[in-house]
């Protein structure tokens, strides 16, 4: 099987150790799930289709937010 090696920074290699030892894997499985899920994500036959399918009168678009008594953003 074919090895990578890869360098990353002290704070993310922990963050690493810590997400494959709650899933009970091996740093190397937990990684090679990760790259696999992001270049081969897997959904459902026809899960494309589905956006827009739903035909129920009582699904409404929500009313936006109204944010002008949010406080205003101030710069740095």
């Amino acid at each position: 099987m074919p090895q990578i090696s890869l360098y990353i920074d002290e704070k993310t290699l922990k963050k690493v150790e810590s997400a494959a030892k709650q899933q009970r894997l091996s740093i190397s499985k937990w990684v090679a799930e990760q790259i696999r899920s992001k270049v081969d994500p897997v959904y459902p036959a026809d899960y494309d289709k589905l956006f827009g399918s739903i035909k129920d009168d009582t699904f409404i678009k929500p009313e936006s937010p109204n944010f002008s008594r949010d406080a205003k953003r101030v710069g740095f």
